[in-house]
């Protein structure tokens, strides 16, 4: 009897055990079945949140990291919840609209990314009305394949939706809607998850959400769709600043110059004292092309010959930002890094600047800007007045036409033999000057190979046959790549350099003068675009297998490394002198500043950057997105790795400094902009 008893317990527990699976399994698939629409709009804006890491952060190892999908289908949970407050019929309207403006972020971020190497803020909108100036560098450079898979996001809702509506789905679930009660419950699910996202999260992931400037990995670790909420927010703190946090970005503001003492000097202090200044602002050139011949031809003679008769700086980079050109001309001229948010000359241009056009105004040097494009682009018309120039001489103080043209505007050439009329007339009139002269011809997307001149980037080999008679073999090599493309567009800019120097000499603005060069930034070309420059077969005009012996690995430290541009100081009696050099140390766009202000005797107490020639081998460059390289490694902060430059022991005790250098440097320099300190410190000096 009680083994009767047991079984039929037994049998009891199993019946009541699978009534609950059955009647769970029953719920699940009810729920599938009554919130398809729900659920593919989830599912579409996850993925394509996933997608846009894929293509921009592949390089980088969690691109597919469970907390960034976690935070994007949390945002994507809370707002597909309110859909249910509206009946069936109507929610696919709401659906398709916010899936609709999410692709759209996917997507715009995707193009930025792929030609700022940066995601997109809403700070930056106001270039927009520049577009049409560079429209063709946007489609032929930017504007990819990758760039239109987001639209299959709007598109399988529109499919699902249309599918569901023949067969009458919306009707059948009227009946069972309770919609309050759905939204209730989705939003609850998605609070479960905020809470679960947000206990994983460590420290660093916090301050650096906040801080904002390394946006890949904030993106990595939130989701492209908090990251671009947050980015609202500090996009408009400019208009909000007054109010809060000034006084703590004062104090540390305070504490990082404290010990700051007068300038150092060194053999080379006032060296270039009383001497004139040409600066060449040198579009998207980049040091690796100074290393590039094709069949025995350079494709950069003279900036090769510059470099070889001057101070070249072989292991210097550019510091930019979203800005580009502009974050560029930033760092040269006040040795601060670009802001976190935005750009500096979009968004700060009415900011106190210690420059050194105004340090050089204040010993008497007249000074100037030359740019034959829009004195508006990058806001430069107001921006170049912060700076201290006195006169900025654009496209309307030239004269440019379809012939004279070459991509964005002006061609180099026309722009130089245009600007030494203007020089020589300053040169009479000015005792002292100091003189920026910003080129544009090397601009992406480098597609006008045909106003270049003739460049081939191809290989030629003489081939002797059988019967010893010779024939010339062409292997097509860079040909109609976009990197050779690069090298065409750089041959031309150098020739118009060449031209420059010469044009110069002939009219003896060189007798006591400077020349200044440097790269802005790097050519924006991706990664592969190098991959069949360093792996070319030419047998089958292809890139050879990775598994191949020949083959070179450029994986995304080496692409880091090799953005170096080129920074020359030259003056046509400096051969054999001890000012004829190459510098190795590793140096950065603010530490031009310092050095050249020794050598032309000016200081600025505030400079981030430090003279090369007192730092030497301890310098550190920091780049705005928390990377930073010495000569002894290279280190990336989203990877938290880095590469070995040098055999030298390398600690973690030093990696660690470095890097809270690298971040208490960055948010020095974007509070000096985004509070206007030097301004306050100023109105304080003059009260004293």
């Amino acid at each position: 009897m009680k083994r009767i008893k047991n079984s039929i317990n037994t049998l009891k527990k199993n019946i009541i055990r699978k009534t609950k699976k059955i009647k769970k399994e029953h719920l699940i698939r009810e729920y599938f079945k009554t919130n398809i629409l729900f659920i593919t709009f989830v599912v579409t804006t996850v993925l394509s949140s996933t997608v846009l890491r894929f293509f921009c952060m592949h390089s980088l190892e969690n691109y597919l990291s469970w907390k960034a999908i976690l935070a994007d289908t949390i945002i994507a949970t809370a707002i597909g919840a309110f859909g249910y407050l509206l009946k069936p019929k109507n929610r696919f309207t709401y659906y398709l609209s916010f899936n609709i403006f999410l692709t759209a972020i996917c997507m715009i971020n995707s193009v930025y990314y792929t030609f700022y190497t940066s995601f997109a803020s809403i700070s930056m909108l106001s270039l927009t009305q520049y577009i049409g100036d560079v429209g063709d560098a946007v489609v032929e450079n930017v504007l990819q394949l990758k760039d239109i898979v987001y639209v299959l996001s709007p598109l399988a809702l529109i499919f699902v939706h249309l599918k569901l509506k023949k067969k009458n789905y919306y009707k059948k679930i009227e009946l069972k809607s309770d919609r309050k009660k759905k939204t209730v419950k989705t939003l609850s699910a998605a609070g479960i998850m905020l809470v679960i996202f947000l206990v994983t999260l460590s420290s660093l992931d916090v301050s650096r959400f906040f801080k904002q400037w390394n946006k890949e990995y904030i993106v990595m670790r939130f989701g492209i769709y908090i990251y671009q909420a947050n980015d609202v927010v500090t996009s408009i703190q400019p208009k909000i600043n007054s109010m809060f946090g000034f006084d703590k970005a004062k104090r540390e503001f305070t504490d990082y110059y404290t010990n700051v003492g007068e300038m150092e000097t060194n053999e080379y202090t006032n060296i270039f004292a009383n001497k004139n200044v040409l600066v060449i602002h040198a579009e998207s050139m980049m040091s690796n092309a100074m290393t590039q011949s094709f069949n025995g031809e350079e494709a950069t003679p003279n900036l090769n010959k510059l470099a070889k008769e001057g101070m070249f700086f072989s292991n210097f980079y550019s510091q930019v930002s979203v800005g580009t050109s502009s974050d560029s001309e930033l760092t040269y001229n006040t040795s601060l890094m670009p802001t976190k948010s935005g750009t500096a000359f979009v968004s700060y241009s009415d900011r106190e600047y210690i420059s050194t056009p105004k340090l050089l105004k204040e010993k008497g040097y007249y000074t100037f800007s030359m740019h034959a494009n829009n004195a508006d682009f990058w806001n430069r018309r107001a921006m170049h007045k912060s700076l201290g120039y006195d006169r900025f001489y654009s496209k309307t103080d030239y004269k440019v036409t379809k012939e004279t043209s070459i991509g964005l505007g002006l061609s180099d050439k026309e722009f130089f033999s245009q600007s030494i009329k203007k020089l020589k007339k300053i040169n009479k009139e000015h005792t002292n000057w100091y003189g920026l002269m910003i080129m544009l011809t090397n601009h992406t997307p480098f597609s006008e190979t045909d106003k270049y001149g003739e460049f081939p980037v191809d290989i030629k080999e003489t081939i002797t046959n059988e019967d010893g008679t010779t024939e010339e073999k062409v292997y097509p090599y860079m040909e109609g790549t976009k990197l050779g493309n690069y090298f065409k567009s750089i041959h031309y800019a150098d020739s118009a350099l060449g031209d420059l120097i010469t044009g110069l000499d002939a009219e003896g603005l060189l007798d006591n003068t400077v020349v200044i060069i440097y790269g802005d930034h790097d050519a924006r070309l991706a990664r592969k675009d190098y991959n069949r420059l360093y792996n070319y077969d030419k047998e089958n005009d292809s890139v050879l297998d990775e598994d191949d012996p020949e083959y070179k690995e450029y994986d995304s430290y080496q692409y880091e490394i090799g953005r170096r541009v080129p920074f020359i100081i030259w003056t046509k009696d400096m051969k054999d002198t001890k000012l004829n050099q190459e510098v190795t140390n590793v140096m950065g766009m603010y530490d031009v500043m310092p050095t050249i202000g020794n050598m032309f005797g000016f200081y600025n107490k505030y400079a981030l950057g430090h003279d090369i020639f007192n730092i030497k081998e301890n310098n550190i460059v920091v780049f705005p997105n928390g990377n930073w390289v010495t000569n002894k490694m290279y280190y990336n902060s989203q990877k938290a790795a880095y590469l070995p430059l040098s055999e030298e022991p390398i600690s973690e005790e030093e990696i660690t400094n470095n890097t809270e250098y690298a971040n208490k440097l960055l948010d020095v320099s974007n509070d000096i902009i985004v509070f206007d300190l030097l301004n306050e410190d100023k109105n304080k000096e003059e009260k004293e």
